[in-house]
C-alpha cells in the first residue's frame, strides 16, 4: 500500500502540472459552460429544470470524460511507446501498482473537477439545488466515470502517442456531441437521437439530468455504462496481452 500511495502522489503532481490537463479537462468545459448557458438563457427550461443547471451537469460530465480519455489515455500511450513500461519490469514496482496508481489518481482528480464545476454553478450562476441533489449528482458523475477510465486505458494501448492523441480527441468530441452533452439530444435529428441513446456519454449525462428533475437514474443508464465498462476492460486486456506476446 505504501508503494501505491507513493506512486499515486507522484502521478498527482505530474498530472496537475500538465498544461494539457488544465486546458482541455478544466478550462475548456468551463468556457463552454459560460458561453452556451448565456446564449440559450440561464432560466430556459430543459428536461424539467433550468438550462444553467442542466448544462452544468453536461459540462461536468464532459470535463470528467476528457480527463479520463485524454489525460490518462495519452499518458499511458506516451510512457508505453517511450519504453517506460518495459523498464518497470526490471524494477520492484509491480505492474498492477503502476496502472492502479494512474486510475486512482484520476479518480481523485475527478472529485476536484466535480467540486470546481459545482462551486462555479453555485456562486457564479446562482444554481439552487437541494443538498441531496448536489450529493447524488456528484456521486453519480464520479462513479459513472469508470467506463471512461477504462476507455482511457484502452486508448493508452495505441501504437504511438500521436495516434492516441488523434483517437482521444475524436472519441471525446464525437461521443460528447452525439451523446447530447453539448446540446440536448431531443433537438437533434432522429438518426442522431437513435444512435445517441445507446452511447455511454448520453447515459452518463442522463442519470445526472434525471436527478435534477427529481427522479432517479434509470436502470438502463447504469446497465449500459456497466456494459461499456466490461467491453473496454476486455479489449484493453486483450490488446495488452497481444502486444506483450509480439514484443
Amino acid at each position: 500500500m505504501n508503494m501505491l500511495f507513493s506512486q499515486c502522489k507522484a502521478e498527482f503532481k505530474r498530472t496537475v502540472r500538465n498544461k494539457f490537463f488544465v486546458m482541455f479537462s478544466i478550462a475548456m468545459p468551463v468556457v463552454f459552460y459560460f458561453i452556451f448557458s448565456s446564449v440559450i438563457g440561464d432560466d430556459t427550461q430543459v428536461g424539467g429544470t433550468d438550462w444553467k443547471a442542466y448544462y452544468l451537469m453536461s459540462m461536468t460530465v464532459f470535463s470528467v470524460i476528457g480527463a479520463a480519455i485524454s489525460t490518462l489515455g495519452i499518458r499511458l500511450s506516451q510512457e508505453r511507446t517511450q519504453g517506460w513500461v518495459k523498464q518497470l519490469k526490471v524494477t520492484p514496482l509491480p505492474g498492477w501498482v503502476y496502472l492502479s496508481s494512474k486510475i486512482v489518481t484520476q479518480a481523485i482528480l475527478n472529485i476536484g473537477i466535480i467540486l470546481l464545476l459545482f462551486i462555479i454553478g453555485i456562486f457564479v450562476k446562482g444554481i439552487e439545488l437541494t443538498v441531496w441533489q448536489w450529493i447524488l449528482c456528484g456521486l453519480w458523475i464520479w462513479i459513472g466515470a469508470l467506463p471512461f477510465l477504462a476507455l482511457g486505458v484502452l486508448i493508452g494501448t495505441s501504437k504511438t502517442t500521436e495516434l492516441a492523441q488523434v483517437f482521444s480527441n475524436i472519441v471525446h468530441l464525437g461521443l460528447a456531441i452525439l451523446g447530447g452533452l453539448w446540446m440536448p439530444l431531443e433537438i437533434m435529428p432522429t438518426i442522431v437521437q437513435n444512435i445517441g441513446e445507446w452511447l455511454p456519454t448520453y447515459r452518463y449525462g442522463h442519470g445526472a439530468w434525471n436527478i435534477l428533475a427529481g427522479e432517479s437514474p434509470q436502470l438502463v443508464d447504469a446497465g449500459i455504462l456497466l456494459l461499456y465498462l466490461v467491453i473496454f476492460m476486455v479489449l484493453s486486456v486483450y490488446i495488452s496481452k497481444r502486444q506483450e506476446a509480439i514484443s
